[in-house]
């Protein structure tokens, strides 16, 4: 199965695939569900053919399309073709129909917001000329065994790590309603993850419905959906006839898509090796999902309703802070130091890497730009570090907090 990784930027795309993605999706600016990810414009397509090299690359063009947003579409056509895209994600029918006027030679991928979930649905939109339909959120295996075997020529894809919405695979109107950003135009201010201290229906003025989880503080998260993890069954969605296996978050961290990639690499590599893989190793890299910042884990639609109508109660949990990333190496154990959190000399910090868990650190110096011996770095300027242990460019840079916060 095809590993497919969330990109939100040019960092995140490099990453994405440095850690083991086989292909990524970005969103293109303006035709994105995630118009608050930095999304690609001007002419970073430059710098994006170069990073892809050989790898996938998809492109989401998939808000629903008013008509002046069908006419922006097609202005900006010369525009969308100079992007190495292998596929366009697309939702909106209108819009497919343009696109593939535009470009007759272009595969498409039905996106998930489309809603499909069942067989006939799926061979729609084969004979409509989609190569691929990435499932609806609430699709079971047993659902998606069935599609696969009435439409074998058509190429399935899943979400399998990240979060869950509310809403009916996402066609949410909770953040127009209350902040008046539209989700399904790529604003969404994800109202669902709010705390609520009440909830009262208008017809019933005075009456409260009994939504307190958490008496103590007063609030719930009632609306807030568990955050989806099938790292534990990558061999049952083989057997269902799954295509690519993806992640969600174009618009977390660099560290989250490096991390929870290469954790399913690990997974995907040792598909049908796993009575002679290393289960020690495997568990090590599933403990690696709980170094990133989440919610509660749970199983999503695939194994039933049961698990998928639970709520989480709790916030985000994070447990290691992202601190950096190693640029080019400058000299003997030196390397140039792009700071994303303040590190200080004499705390301890892990490195991760592409073919490595972690290694640890506490014996590391710190350089400022003009190279002289500083106790601190701080997000914004130019450093450099010495290690102590070895090493690469592209390393990640993480340290132990054990905190439950809300993320950076």
């Amino acid at each position: 199965m095809e590993l497919l990784a969330p990109a939100g930027n040019l960092e995140k795309l490099k990453y994405a695939y440095l850690y083991g993605a086989d292909a990524a999706y970005i969103g293109i600016s303006s035709f994105s569900l995630r118009s608050r990810a930095e999304n690609f414009s001007g002419d970073q397509w430059r710098e994006i053919a170069r990073i892809k090299g050989r790898k996938k690359l998809y492109g989401a063009i998939n808000i629903f399309f008013h008509n002046d947003d069908l006419r922006q579409l097609e202005e900006n056509r010369e525009y969308l073709s100079l992007y190495p895209l292998d596929a366009i994600i697309v939702s909106d029918l209108g819009a497919y129909t343009l696109l593939r006027r535009l470009f007759p030679e272009q595969r498409f991928h039905l996106s998930t917001q489309a809603n499909c979930i069942n067989r006939e649905a799926a061979r729609l939109y084969y004979d409509l000329g989609f190569s691929r339909v990435i499932l609806g959120r609430e699709t079971s295996l047993s659902e998606i065994r069935e599609i696969k075997d009435t439409v074998p020529e058509l190429e399935l894809e899943a979400f399998v790590h990240g979060a869950m919405c509310l809403a009916y695979s996402g066609r949410c109107f909770l953040s127009s309603y209350m902040a008046g950003r539209s989700a399904n135009q790529g604003d969404c201010t994800h109202s669902c993850r709010w705390n609520y201290r009440v909830l009262e229906e208008k017809q019933r003025p005075g009456e409260y419905y009994p939504v307190l989880e958490n008496p103590e503080e007063g609030y719930t998260t009632i609306l807030s959906s568990k955050d989806l993890c099938m790292f534990d069954h990558i061999e049952e969605l083989r057997r269902a006839g799954l295509d690519s296996v993806k992640i969600e978050g174009r618009m977390k961290s660099l560290y989250y898509t490096a991390v929870v990639t290469r954790s399913y690499r690990k997974a995907l590599d040792t598909l049908g090796e796993r009575d002679n893989a290393d289960g020690a190793e495997l568990d090590a890299y599933r403990q690696e999902l709980y170094k990133v910042s989440r919610r509660e884990f749970s199983t999503g639609f695939y194994f039933g309703l049961r698990d998928a109508d639970q709520t989480t109660s709790l916030s985000y949990h994070r447990r290691y802070q992202f601190l950096g990333t190693l640029g080019p190496m400058l000299a003997n154990g030196r390397y140039q130091l792009d700071v994303k959190n303040q590190i200080r000399s004499g705390q301890e910090i892990e490195y991760i890497g592409p073919d490595i868990l972690f290694r640890k650190d506490r014996h590391f110096k710190l350089y400022d730009e003009e190279g002289r011996a500083v106790e601190k770095a701080d997000h914004g300027r130019s450093y450099s570090i010495e290690t102590s242990v070895p090493v690469e460019e592209g390393y990640i840079l993480r340290q132990k907090t054990e905190r439950s916060t809300e993320p950076a």
